[in-house]
């Protein structure tokens, strides 16, 4: 008998093939997105989470605030990200990363 044992998908596999087949992001936002992942809460990938402009630079090799900005923008654009700034120099902005289901978008009936 040959039964194999499937092991589910990870909530993100979908995410990251959508990135990666996407030919409008370049490596920076890659590296963004792999920093915003790595600051998200993994008991909640669907909520929101907070995390400081300085950690996700440093985490994706980001140098320039222009640019930090500027893939940050396109990555809202473009339906990766929600993002909410905060001026809190300790609490960091918000964000929530943009998970396509089946049904359309994660919260979404």
């Amino acid at each position: 008998m040959d039964e194999r044992m499937e092991l589910p998908k990870h909530a993100f596999s979908a995410f990251f093939e959508r990135i990666g087949d996407d030919g409008r992001l370049l490596p920076t936002h890659i590296g963004l997105v792999a920093a915003l992942f790595h600051h998200h809460d993994c008991g909640n990938p669907h909520g929101y989470f907070h995390a400081s402009r300085s950690r996700l630079m440093r985490f994706s090799r980001i140098r320039s605030i222009a640019t930090y900005h500027k893939c940050l923008s396109e990555l809202v654009a473009h339906g990766y990200v929600e993002y909410r700034p905060s001026w809190h120099p300790a609490k960091g902005s918000r964000f929530r990363l943009i998970i396509h289901r089946k049904g359309g978008i994660d919260g979404e009936g």
